[in-house]
């Protein structure tokens, strides 16, 4: 079957979702007004709040959420087939996940930027409060462990990768320099500047590879992995302005630019679908996710359709940046779409690979043998991308060699510059990390601040400079060490579940804010129905997951999984609570009506008299 005909056929269901599932979200269940002053103006404080253009807002978002999940869920899913995993991402997408996004971003715009447990706070009880500050703070830590491990796998012994990756960082914070400080508001200059210069960086890669400096770039998995949350802590702790909006912005562009090529190169190259509808391993037993494909695809495939992380970064540094309220649909439905359409582009990248080369990539050499298959296109494949790519699991790898082969093949002539696409599809997909390994130690940093502001008041300060270097410097340690000792078997499954269950949880919490605000109690059914489906899943995949540990004597994954799965019946359970009573009432009640105690860090001398809390 034609690849086209799954790109095509998302493309139609996400134009039309937009154009009016998220429209009547938007007038209907949320009613956004762009009278309700924004807390970027009203708490600018020119480090965490800071008013920005709606554009770079949104690139920021669609960085900070589209990690690894839109690229490694669906091509490790790809285990089971084609089918479950597409019309998870089609349906999940735009039923769950972007109305997940596009509420709790509205939720923390109207609480004047608090993070999801003080909305929790306020919205439902200081249990749900507490507890849900706990659970996200665990959540957060497995999650950047499980991105982070895709980074190490692709970037160990590849001075080409790790050199073009370094490179982003100074290019974006001399761009972030410029757009903010230099020549404020001047978006166009900025991003051509930052685009030649990041395109240089793949350019010059292969030159610094083959030269005496390659050694400076080339480092094992443990030293990658140790590298990761040295980076993590450094980007916490340091204005938004100077690295987090101007890399991500810049990374965005790629991101889209690259999906979008790929699309075009479908296009002409029209590659066939080798992978089937279903595998031999849709009832278990696959080499790569070892559980049957319910619940495993609905974790497995964690942001392409919906990611409990993406309520982390739109309770926490997007909605600190947006200036309207109306651009919520844009920033939060629309940039879900965007991610659930790069999930769909990995899956199609992943299933045109022949099935024997796909598996060689993303298993040991100890597991391939086991299944008894033979290579067909892999030496080939290696030979042109100028590196050993079998046996690197993690999906990134294969990835990679599935969007550089389509590349490659538009035209006869372009094969030769297979290597070149291999590694720049490689620099793509570490900036996708990366740039929510940013946004999400920062987050983790402001829910630490948040629980130990309890014990010492400075600490629940943004601007404290010691809170941020602590607090930053713990979360980055905690993460470093699940990614230190782990791996793609074992931090995976769990990610995808603890993710997952964190999805519930904010769901649960969305519907409780539409019960209060909604004209009618009907509407609260647009995140019950995902809350309870998601819900299900979730704890059916952390069961499956903890007895595995349990058997491999992973006491740690094990007591994480437990402990999860526990903290967020207790919420479900307070929230439920809470909807009992609010299906009693006949009017709309509200949110946030204590707004008048709200912290803020510093009012903006040029915020206007309305908009000082």
């Amino acid at each position: 079957m034609s690849s086209l005909y799954l790109m095509i056929g998302a493309l139609c269901c996400f134009a039309l979702a937009y154009r009016y599932y998220a429209a009547f979200i938007a007038a209907k269940v949320l009613m956004l007004d762009d009278r309700n002053i924004a807390p970027s103006v009203s708490c600018n404080d020119g480090q965490n709040f800071v008013p920005t253009n709606k554009w770079v807002v949104f690139g920021h978002h669609f960085a900070a959420i589209a990690g690894a999940g839109p690229l490694i869920g669906p091509v490790l899913a790809a285990q089971y087939g084609w089918g479950p995993g597409f019309f998870w991402i089609l349906l999940g997408s735009v039923f769950a996940g972007c109305v997940h996004d596009m509420i709790i971003l509205f939720a923390s715009y109207r609480h004047q930027g608090q993070s999801l447990s003080v909305i929790a706070e306020k919205d439902v009880g200081k249990i749900t409060g507490g507890v849900t500050a706990v659970v996200i703070l665990f959540i957060i830590i497995v999650a950047l462990a499980g991105l982070g491990v895709a980074v190490v796998n692709a970037l160990f012994n590849n001075p080409w990768g790790v050199f073009s990756i370094a490179m982003t960082i100074p290019i974006a914070m001399c761009v972030g320099v410029y757009m903010f400080k230099i020549r404020p508001g001047a978006i166009l200059s900025g991003s051509i500047a930052g685009f030649i210069l990041v395109i240089a960086a793949v350019l010059v890669g292969p030159y610094i590879a083959d030269s005496s400096l390659a050694s400076w770039f080339t480092f094992s998995k443990k030293e990658v992995s140790v590298l990761l949350p040295v980076y993590g802590f450094c980007a916490a702790a340091i204005p938004v302005w100077l690295l987090l909006a101007p890399r991500d912005y810049l990374s965005t562009f790629m991101k889209i630019g690259v999906i979008a090529a790929l699309a075009i190169g479908l296009l002409f190259v029209n590659p066939m679908i080798k992978m089937p509808i279903t595998t031999q391993f849709i009832n278990g037993g696959g080499p790569i996710i070892p559980g049957p494909w319910w619940p495993y695809v609905f974790i497995t495939i964690a942001c392409g359709a919906i990611s409990g992380f993406h309520a982390l970064i739109g309770s926490g540094t997007t909605p600190k940046m947006i200036e309207h309220e109306t651009e919520i649909t844009m920033i939060g439905y629309g940039a879900m779409l965007t991610e659930a359409f790069v999930a769909i582009m990995a899956l199609i990248s992943a299933v045109t690979l022949n099935p024997t080369d796909y598996f060689a990539i993303n298993t040991s050499a100890a597991v391939y043998a086991k299944l008894k298959m033979t290579v067909i296109d892999l030496p080939v494949l290696s030979q042109l991308v100028g590196l050993d790519v079998a046996h690197r699991p993690g999906g990134a790898i294969s990835l990679a060699v599935g969007m550089a082969h389509i590349f490659a093949n538009v035209g006869e002539g372009l094969r030769h510059t297979m290597k070149y696409w291999f590694q720049f599809i490689i620099m793509f997909e570490a900036l996708f990390i990366l740039t929510t390994i940013d946004a999400g130690t920062r987050v983790a940093r402001y829910i630490l601040q948040d629980i130990l502001g309890y014990a010492y008041k400075p600490f629940g300060r943004k601007d404290w400079i010691p809170g941020t270097v602590v607090c930053s410097a713990l979360v980055s340690s905690a993460w470093g060490y699940l990614l230190f000792t782990g791996d793609i078997s074992s931090i995976w499954p769990m990610f995808g579940a603890t993710n997952q269950t964190l999805s519930a949880l904010a769901l649960a919490i969305g519907t409780t804010i539409i019960l209060k605000i909604g004209r009618k109690k009907i509407y609260a059914l647009i995140t019950f129905i995902p809350c309870a489906f998601v819900t299900v899943t979730t704890f059916a995949a952390s069961i499956m997951n903890t007895q595995t540990y349990l058997a491999k004597n992973m006491l740690l994954n094990a007591w994480l999984s437990i402990g999860i799965t526990v903290l967020v019946v207790i919420i479900i359970a307070d929230n439920a609570r809470v909807w009992v009573k609010l299906l009693k009432t006949d009017k709309p009640i509200g949110m946030n009506v204590d707004r008048d105690v709200v912290y803020c860090a510093e009012i903006s001398p040029y915020a206007p008299p309305d908009a000082r809390p």
